[in-house]
């Protein structure tokens, strides 16, 4: 028997598995604290020159509201000072988890405080002062908005593309999948492109190679036999097929080129990419999102003290302000328990993606080989390891494997062990 591994799919071996909006979100996590920070000092010393208890308590309520900010930003900067330290085995991808396991505990601390207070002033009501508490909720409330809006990066919460810009902009950027074909004239790049655009055929000429549209066409071949012919426009150094590629991208592709009065052929085959979208499980930023529940757990609260208020002040309903607190501490109570099941999981390599763990171990058993053993855990926001057990009646080493499972763009760290039994037979 003998044993091949290779370890890491980079040959740098790069443990740096920190999201792509790390240093963004960083910045935005440190503006909010300023912001929160700034309105805690302004409560705090309004509230002791005008004599305002209510106002002193939101202002020491918006320390820990920081407190919590604060734990996410130093998650960051520790993540990012320490990535290239060899001590942290797989890196510091994990901070960002810890801390929002972290911040999920302090979730659920203050929804218990909450529900407390809540559940004593049904059984004990004390008097409200209307004309300060209903202006310090709503006062809460356009500071948590504006958190939140900072934390988001003044847009939609993330982008659900794949990060890349615009293809007009940028036509040599590549798509999914590039293939490059010599035509004895000159070469030329077929890929798949869909950076922010529904997904077309691009043929990206090189080494001064010019063609025309109408000497080019592409025909995919499916493996149940579906065939679909695509035809092309000049899109100024490049082609761009005018219809587009339905999904899934797996097909066999013959494309016909035109050249001296004569049709070549040519045959490449595409597979179907098996990434996720930034948007999955495995591609969440724990902290931020932890940072951003505490900023819509703060905004839930501060929309439900309003509500309670201003029917206490209109109907003399004094229980509608702990029934405010009572469903706000719900709210809370839940969104901690996601994030800690969440974060948890991730903290005890627990599988981020069971189908991608099918999917690595259909595309080597595929060929008659067989996994012995397969793990995959996170190793950071967009990033995953894995570590596989192969054993093969052929003769392959571990760069074969490695080539094959190249396509799991987010498998950033992969260690394959093959055995091989003709040998030891």
């Amino acid at each position: 028997m003998t044993d091949d591994r290779t370890i890491d799919r980079f040959a740098a071996h790069d443990h740096v598995f920190l999201g792509e909006d790390h240093d963004k979100a960083a910045r935005r996590t440190w503006a909010v604290i300023v912001l929160c920070g700034a309105m805690m000092i302004a409560e705090i010393v309004g509230g002791a020159l005008f004599g305002s208890l209510a106002l002193i308590a939101d202002g020491l309520h918006m320390s820990t509201h920081a407190g919590a900010l604060l734990l996410a930003a130093l998650a960051y900067t520790y993540a990012r000072r320490h990535a290239g330290d060899r001590s942290f085995t797989f890196g510091t991808g994990k901070f960002g988890d810890l801390a929002g396991y972290s911040s999920a505990i302090i979730l659920a601390m203050i929804a218990l405080l909450i529900g407390y207070e809540a559940v004593s002033r049904f059984l004990s009501p004390v008097a409200i002062s209307f004309n300060e508490a209903i202006p310090i909720a709503v006062l809460g409330l356009a500071v948590n908005l504006a958190s939140a809006w900072l934390l988001s990066g003044g847009h939609h919460g993330h982008d659900h593309g794949h990060g890349h810009s615009h293809g007009d902009e940028h036509p040599h950027d590549h798509g999914e999948d590039v293939r490059r074909i010599d035509l004895e004239a000159g070469v030329v790049e077929l890929e798949i492109f869909e950076n922010g655009v529904p997904p077309r055929f691009r043929l990206q000429l090189l080494d001064g190679l010019q063609l025309h549209v109408s000497h080019v066409t592409v025909e995919t071949i499916r493996p149940a036999g579906g065939r679909q012919t695509f035809t092309f426009s000049d899109r100024r150094g490049y082609l761009e097929s005018l219809e587009e590629i339905p999904e899934p991208h797996e097909f066999m592709v013959k494309l016909r080129v035109k050249h001296d009065d004569q049709f070549k052929e040519f045959e490449e085959s595409f597979e179907e990419h098996a990434h996720e979208a930034s948007g999955s499980a495995h591609h969440r930023d724990n902290n931020m999102r932890a940072a951003i529940v505490h900023v819509a757990a703060d905004a839930a609260v501060s929309v439900l003290v309003i509500v309670g208020l201003l029917l206490a002040r209109t109907f003399g309903w004094l229980w509608m302000d702990p029934l405010a607190g009572l469903i706000g501490a719900f709210v809370i109570a839940n969104w901690s328990f996601g994030l800690l099941r969440d974060t948890g999981g991730i903290l005890l390599d627990r599988n981020p993606d069971p189908r991608m763990a099918e999917k690595v171990r259909q595309t080597i058993e595929s060929d008659g080989d067989r996994v012995t053993d397969l793990h995959l855990w996170r190793l950071g926001p967009g990033h995953l390891g894995a570590i596989v057990a192969v054993t093969t009646e052929k003769h392959r080493g571990a760069e074969y494997y490695r080539r094959n499972l190249s396509k799991f763009r987010d498998l950033s760290h992969l260690t394959i062990e093959v055995s091989d039994q003709v040998s030891s037979a």
